[in-house]
């Protein structure tokens, strides 16, 4: 059975459940045997594959879960097999895994659920799904500013070369100068699970969607100090407002000052900007450098949240000044799962239903490429039957 990505739509119809992202329908695919699961620090990301009860066609599927509950989130795979082994009974199944927990987690996959862990190298998962995804899914690339919220990207004809910001637990800044080439050049320590952590000890949330909800009602004037505070004024010369961020937390320090009175929903905002501002100035240095106007940002950081989006996107155009674009996508968290995916061995052998091989097979010159033909075994599940290794 061939991957048909014909007419392949995300599914914005339907009630989002909050924190997650929205399904992508294949109508032109009747069965995908692939699952696969993306482990990092903080969040395990899963995508597989589910018939549409009544239609030709099915969906992509996707779930995270914290990874210090993976067990919840091993049980949930679990699941998925026991429904493919229903009806493909005496099959050993392949599961695609990627990411620091895949080799973290290994034995724990391996000994609880009833299939073959393949684990993929983490940096090729990532950019194999950003490929897949900015060159086969409509509207799933955008710009973002508060005056226009989502601007969406017309699919490009060449996508080469840009920059990959992939904001996990950490940050990893890739630069990709086609579909197979590419290196990391970059990265810092400071990412969301910096801000979780210090979320964690400064306010009562127990959750990230909790942290980035309490943001949105802070003020973080209260607690960062502006240029403002500073000046009295704007700083026009150096073309600083008043607005100006100069010391994140910088009024927290002050002699005679009751902490009490810093409220939560304020710290959070703070530390958002400080984090968000402090990757956007890091990504536009590497770019520059680098001589790349795309910057893609990925990972669950981001979220789809407006002010984490909206601080990335200012620090990009106002370091460029213009020259540079910021670009988020709609399935940010799961680029490594959906690259994972994309790397069952079923769905490398023919990409004829793929427009971006389509495109790059002149330029890589691999005949493997241009007759690919993912073909793929039959299955309700995206689990992938390993007899089909041996073919």
């Amino acid at each position: 059975m061939t991957m048909n990505v014909a007419g392949a739509s995300i599914c914005d119809g339907e009630l989002l459940v909050r924190g997650e992202a929205r399904d992508i329908q294949l109508p032109n695919t009747e069965h995908v045997s692939q699952i696969s699961v993306d482990v990092g620090g903080s969040l395990a990301k899963v995508v597989y594959f589910s018939r549409l009860a009544g239609t030709k066609g099915g969906r992509l599927n996707f779930r995270k879960f914290e990874t210090e509950k993976i067990d919840e989130c091993i049980a949930f795979i679990g699941r998925l097999l026991d429904e493919s082994m229903a009806s493909r009974p005496g099959h050993e199944f392949v599961i695609k895994a990627t990411g620091g927990g895949a080799h973290l987690y290994y034995e724990r996959f391996r000994d609880n659920l009833k299939a073959t862990i393949e684990r993929e190298d983490e940096m090729e998962c990532l950019i194999t799904g950003l490929n897949f995804l900015i060159t086969e899914i409509p509207f799933e690339v955008f710009t973002y500013s508060e005056a226009n919220p989502m601007c969406f990207e017309e699919t490009p004809a060449d996508p080469f070369p840009y920059m990959l910001v992939n904001i996990g637990s950490g940050v990893s800044i890739l630069k990709v100068t086609s579909a197979t080439t590419f290196e990391r050049i970059s990265g810092t320590s400071l990412g969301g699970g910096t801000l979780w952590g210090l979320l964690s000890l400064l306010t009562g949330a127990k959750t990230f969607d909790e942290m980035l909800e309490a943001s949105q009602d802070g003020d973080n004037k209260n607690v960062d100090m502006l240029v403002g505070d500073i000046y009295g004024s704007d700083y026009s010369k150096v073309g600083l407002k008043s607005t100006t961020i100069a010391s994140s937390m910088g009024k927290v320090f002050k002699k005679n000052v009751d902490k009490r009175q810093f409220k939560p929903e304020d710290i959070s905002r703070s530390l958002l900007y400080m984090v968000s501002n402090n990757i956007g100035q890091i990504a536009y240095l590497n770019a520059q450098a680098h001589g790349l106007d795309r910057i893609y940002f990925g990972g669950c950081f981001i979220r789809g949240h407006p002010i984490t989006m909206n601080t990335l996107s200012y620090a990009i155009n106002f370091w460029s000044k213009g020259t540079k674009k910021a670009l988020f996508l709609r399935h940010e968290g799961y680029l490594g799962a959906v690259g994972a995916f994309m790397k069952h061995r079923s769905s490398r052998r023919n990409s004829r239903s793929f427009t971006l091989t389509e495109q790059l097979a002149q330029k890589l010159a691999a005949t493997e490429v241009a007759d690919l033909d993912v073909t793929l075994a039959q299955d309700t599940l995206d689990v992938v039957a390993a007899e089909e290794e041996s073919d």
